[in-house]
């Protein structure tokens, strides 16, 4: 074999290494020789971020590329031997596959370096990063929307910044959920099963080549569950399965929806994750240093890892201290439904007599998921549990830090040494999440690699000296893209639901690459606030008339016990009937990251209307600004923090008002974007140069990206986890 493939593309270090390789190994048994690095690629999302991976694969074949989500380990095993022979063929790109290989395979050999968590570098022992969901890519269907979208991110920058990091999750077999949308507007769920063997994973297994596993006592019995590695860059995330033959039908469905609707089942799949993720890790022989846990789904953790230290003669007491130093917890909402809470019933039925093998009295642990650990008619929070259980707690903007230590201020008042919430802004990956176009461009004027130093403010400085003309050639380029994905899928969706010709027509011609085009594309709550965009049946609608070159995208999904927001939802698309509407507005169903990626690179302003103080961050404009997209918001989450007040140069806001009563605060903010709208986003767009360009529109594009590229990107967000909360850096607040 060629000597640039000694090296496998595998994370460099955890159990599962050698599983991924025979996994590999099988896999090239197929492939022509010359396009055996193919199976390595495969087999570690690297390449899905690296300049020219998903073009590699898509010219295999284009249409099977599409159809398998962008699956690499699929794409191979189902390409006919024919047509692989063809492809290697291909000089051009078995050397485009050499070279890709070799550029993945020098980034996993780097040393840990500056991402080093504690003193010494060379006593590496990672962090652990636990979440209900992570947002890899569109082939690993294991999320469901921004949480999980974070974790994927959270995990490809600790690669590309050498930090020790694993993550721990659940392989969802069904994943999340699909959406179909009637004729009516009304959402129907439906969920597609995961064959985790065409997945880029492989199950970790034991010495004697049987599969890893770990057992948790869940509601009386003890619940199997096998190990997948699936490999993000230099992380391995470890995803626990209970679809083993030695559970029950019953046990086995724990991992087989994402946010089930069940109480029951959901507190299962919590107890899972944080236990038997802890267990895992141990039968792996992997220490952290630390543990993070992204939201209170993963809350029991420490409670392990206490319970392990007992084990090993440690005092309860002390066992839980550890624990405690050990750990630390990012809320994400304020939204009360976003925290769960259990019955003391519901809570020691599921555990099943854990308490007692960490030594604590019922009393006491029901306790720790309370805000005032004495009040028996106080149910048992995850969210209560994770802030208690950890040594620093951080909110995901400053405005949410802010409201987070508001929101949980009796518990803040029983935790010792002073403890508080801190905040760690939200950032985006930006080699994911940047559209190869705009990262050509920036990289012609910023030089090369500039990447690495996104977080430097003047970095960005170069921006400035880009040509207008360029800058708008770039997106017209991504706005024509979306709008021939936006027509496609229109007319697909259109004719599925048996609508008429004529609205199927519109949809294949009306949609314009060159008129204004606004997105507006979420979890679909209330909160939310979608149907803010036609609050103003009139003013929508003439926004929308052809003389003022208006188009909007929206997307969105609701969960499938969420009435309220699928009724919301309905109501604004039963607005379709409009001649404007039907001609100007597309609503994409199934909204996923493959539709999140074309939206964000190609809509011009990308609208976010949540019901202040509600959205806690918010990523979605982070990444339409990466692009070259504008933000109109409500001040709320990240864009509290982003807007520039003083100039309004980067962007629109909404002034937030916490005080109205919701339907007065309802009226004065549609009122407020339309005005917007109105009176500055469209003057602006059309107000033209002798050569066509928007130039006062280029001028707020670019400082959209030198004030919000640098500060949120990941890269900064990583570094102020490295710097405040990995290394035991002094806590601070406000």
């Amino acid at each position: 074999m060629d000597d640039r493939l000694t090296y496998r593309l595998i994370a460099p270090w955890g159990s599962g290494s050698g599983d991924l390789a025979r996994a590999a190994d099988m896999l090239a048994i197929r492939l022509p020789a010359a396009l055996r690095p193919l199976a390595d690629l495969a087999y570690n999302y690297r390449w899905a971020w690296t300049p020219g991976g998903n073009a590699l694969f898509r010219r295999i074949d284009p249409e099977r590329w599409g159809l398998n989500g962008r699956n690499p380990v699929h794409l191979l095993q189902e390409t006919s031997p024919a047509l692989l022979d063809r492809v290697a063929a291909d000089p051009a790109f078995v050397e485009s596959a050499h070279e890709l290989h070799t550029v993945i395979r020098r980034d996993l050999q780097r040393a840990v370096g500056d991402g080093a968590i504690e003193d010494d570098p060379t006593a590496v022992r990672p962090v652990t990063f636990l979440c209900a969901e992570f947002g890899i890519h569109p082939s690993l269907p294991i999320y469901a929307g921004g949480l999980g979208v974070l974790a994927g991110d959270i995990l490809k920058e600790a690669s590309d910044r050498a930090i020790p990091m694993v993550g721990v999750g659940l392989m969802y077999r069904e994943g999340y959920l699909h959406q179909n949308i009637d004729r009516s507007g009304w959402q129907h769920e439906f969920w597609l099963r995961t064959d985790p063997e065409r997945l880029p994973a492989a199950l970790v297994t034991r010495g004697d080549g049987q599969p890893l596993t770990v057992t948790v006592e869940i509601r009386g019995r003890g619940v199997i569950a096998q190990v997948w590695r699936v490999d993000v860059g230099r992380v391995p995330l470890f995803l626990l399965d209970t679809h083993v033959p030695g559970n029950s039908a019953i046990d086995q469905w724990i991992t087989a929806r994402l946010y089930v609707g069940d109480r029951q089942m959901r507190l299962a799949q919590y107890v899972l994750l944080g236990v038997g993720g802890m267990r895992a890790l141990a039968a792996m022989g992997i220490d952290p240093a630390v543990v993070h846990l992204n939201e209170g789904h993963a809350a029991f953790a420490p409670l392990e890892m206490a319970r392990r230290l007992i084990a090993r003669g440690m005092t309860p007491d002390d066992a839980l201290a550890e624990a405690r130093d050990r750990t630390v917890f990012t809320t994400h909402t304020p939204v009360a439904a976003g925290n769960e809470a259990y019955w003391p019933g519901e809570l020691l039925d599921t555990l099943d007599g854990f308490h007692e093998r960490i030594g604590l009295e019922s009393d006491t642990l029901l306790g720790f998921g309370r805000l005032r650990p004495e009040d028996a008619h106080e149910p048992f929070g995850v969210t209560q549990l994770g802030i208690r259980m950890s040594r620093h707690a951080n909110g995901v903007s400053r405005l949410h830090g802010g409201t987070a230590r508001q929101m949980w201020a009796p518990l803040l008042a029983n935790l010792e040494h002073g403890r508080t919430i801190d905040h760690v802004t939200n950032g985006v990956h930006l080699p994911t999440w940047m559209s190869p176009d705009m990262r050509s461009l920036l990289t012609h004027h910023l030089g090369g690699g500039w990447e690495t130093r996104a977080a430097d403010p003047t970095t960005w400085q170069g921006v400035d000296s880009i040509p207008d003309a360029d800058l708008w050639a770039v997106r017209r380029r991504l706005r024509e893209r979306l709008i021939d994905f936006v027509r496609d899928r229109s007319i697909h969706d259109r004719l599925s639901r048996g609508e008429p010709l004529d609205r199927v027509e519109a949809a294949a011609h009306a949609f314009d690459p060159d008129s204004l085009t606004l997105g507006f594309a979420r979890r679909a709550a209330a909160y939310k606030r979608v149907y803010l965009l036609i609050h103003d049946i009139g003013r929508a609608l003439a926004l929308l008339d052809g003389s003022r070159s208006v188009q909007m995208v929206l997307a969105g999904k609701s969960h499938p016990e969420d009435e309220e927001a699928k009724r919301i939802l309905q109501g604004v698309l039963r607005l379709k009937a409009e001649p404007l509407v039907s001609e100007r507005v597309a609503f994409l169903h199934d909204y996923d990251l493959g539709i999140a990626e074309r939206l964000v690179a190609g809509c011009d302003v990308w609208l976010n209307l949540p019901r202040y103080p509600l959205e806690a961050s918010g990523t979605s404009g982070m990444k339409a600004a990466l692009n070259g997209g504008l933000n109109l918001s409500v001040l709320d989450g990240w864009w509290d923090e982003a807007y520039d007040r003083e100039e309004g140069s980067n962007g629109w806001a909404i002034p937030p008002d916490a005080v109205a009563d919701p339907n007065a605060q309802d009226a004065r903010d549609a009122a407020a974007l339309y005005d917007i709208l109105e009176r500055e986003v469209v003057p602006l767009w059309n107000t033209r140069g002798q050569d066509g360009i928007p130039h006062g529109w280029c001028a707020m594009v670019k400082a959209s990206l030198k004030t919000i590229g640098p500060r949120f990107c990941a890269t900064r967000m990583m570094q102020e986890y490295l710097e405040t909360t990995y290394r035991r850096s002094p806590v601070r607040a406000g």
